[in-house]
C-alpha cells in the first residue's frame, strides 16, 4: 500500500512527533509498504489536504497533540473519505478533553482523581487569580494539587503544587495553553501505564523517574527515567489495571494503538489519569516496551496498526 506517515506539525510535540514518524516509517518500508513522510508543520484544512498524494492508501497519523490528536484532522480525513490509522474523530476529541474524559470515567466506574475547573480571561492580557475555597480543597484532598491544561499531552504546561502560593504561577503556566485549566487531587504512589493494541491489554509498565517527577524532560531524555515491564505487582493489582485500562480504551470508543495513564497509590488503589489516542513510538516510549514484553518487535506493532485500519481490513474481506 502507499502509506503516508503524517508528522511534526506545530504543537509542542512537535520534536518528539518526528521521531514516532521517523520509526514509523521506517517500520513501514520494511513491511513491504511505500512509504510517503509529510510534515504538516503549517497545520490547516488546506495545508493537511495539500500534503496528501491523492492515490493515497492509508494515512498513518502520527501527529501528537493538536490537530492529530484532538479529532481534527480525524475529521478532515473522514470528510474526504482518506482511511487512517487509530481512533476516530469522536474518541480522540474526548480523549483530549481531559475534563470530558474523566465525566466518562466517573460514569462508567472507572476511578480518576477529583478535579476542578477554572475558565480563564479570554483575553490574555486580562489579570487572573484563581483561588480554591477551603470546600474544594476537601473535594481535592488538599496539597499537593496538580494543575495543568486540559488538552495537552506529554507533561506539557504541568505542575505540581505543594501550596497556595503556588497556584497562580502554575495556572498561569497552564493557561498558556488554552482556556480551560485542570486543578487535580495528586496521587501519592507509583506511575503506570497500560498499553491497549486494537483491544488487547499488553503488560503494565511502571515508570520510575531517576529524581524528580515524570516530566516532559524525564520522558524523553535517555537514561532519565527506569522502566520495568511487565511491573512488580501483585498478580490481581496487575489484573485490574489492565481491566480498567480496556475499560477505559473501550468506554472513550479507541480503535487501534491507545495509552492509558495510572497513579496507584501506596494502597494499591488504581486512579486513571487519561487516554492518548496517539501515543509516542519513539525509542523511549512505553507502547515498544510493553510490546516487547509479549514478544512483539516494533515492526509487529506497525504492521498490527495498519493491519486494523479500515483499507486493510476492507482488502482481507475481498
Amino acid at each position: 500500500m502507499k502509506v503516508v506517515v503524517v508528522m511534526g506539525g506545530n504543537t509542542t510535540e512537535r520534536d518528539v512527533s518526528l521521531r514516532t514518524g521517523a520509526g514509523v516509517s521506517k517500520a513501514l518500508e520494511k513491511l513491504g509498504h511505500e512509504v510517503v513522510s509529510v510534515d504538516t508543520k503549517d497545520g490547516g484544512v488546506d495545508g493537511y489536504l495539500r500534503a496528501i498524494p491523492a492515490d493515497t492508501d492509508l494515512v498513518f497519523i502520527a501527529l501528537h497533540g493538536g490537530d492529530g490528536e484532538n479529532g481534527t484532522l480525524q475529521a478532515l480525513l473522514d470528510m474526504a473519505k482518506i482511511p487512517y490509522t487509530g481512533s476516530g474523530m469522536l474518541a480522540s476529541a474526548v480523549a483530549m478533553d481531559k475534563a470530558m474524559s474523566k465525566r466518562i470515567f466517573a460514569q462508567e466506574g472507572i476511578p480518576t482523581p477529583s478535579w476542578g475547573e477554572w475558565w480563564a480571561p479570554e483575553d490574555a492580557a486580562t489579570k487572573w487569580r484563581p483561588g480554591l475555597t477551603d470546600a474544594d480543597l476537601k473535594h481535592l484532598g488538599g496539597y499537593p494539587l496538580i494543575v495543568k491544561p486540559n488538552d495537552q499531552g506529554s507533561t506539557v504546561g504541568i505542575t505540581r503544587v505543594d501550596g497556595p502560593g503556588d497556584i497562580v504561577a502554575a495556572a498561569e503556566l497552564a493557561r498558556k495553553y488554552g482556556r480551560l485549566v485542570l486543578v487535580e487531587r495528586f496521587i501519592e504512589g507509583r506511575e503506570l501505564t497500560v498499553s491497549v493494541l486494537n483491544g488487547r491489554a499488553l503488560p503494565v509498565v511502571e515508570i520510575i523517574p531517576e529524581g524528580g517527577w515524570y516530566d516532559y524532560e524525564h520522558k524523553y531524555t535517555a537514561g532519565a527515567t527506569r522502566y520495568e515491564c511487565p511491573a512488580a505487582l501483585p498478580s490481581d493489582v496487575s489484573a485490574r489495571l489492565l481491566a480498567l485500562g480496556l475499560k477505559a480504551y473501550r468506554s472513550l470508543r479507541c480503535e487501534g494503538v491507545a495509552r492509558i495513564d495510572f497513579r496507584l497509590d501506596p494502597k494499591n488503589e488504581p486512579y486513571c489519569l487519561e487516554v492518548n489516542t496517539v501515543p509516542g513510538m519513539t525509542e523511549t516510549s512505553l507502547v515498544p516496551k510493553s510490546a516487547a514484553a509479549v514478544g512483539m518487535s516494533y515492526e509487529d506493532i506497525v504492521r498490527e496498526i495498519v493491519d486494523a485500519s479500515p483499507v486493510a481490513r476492507a482488502r482481507a474481506t475481498r
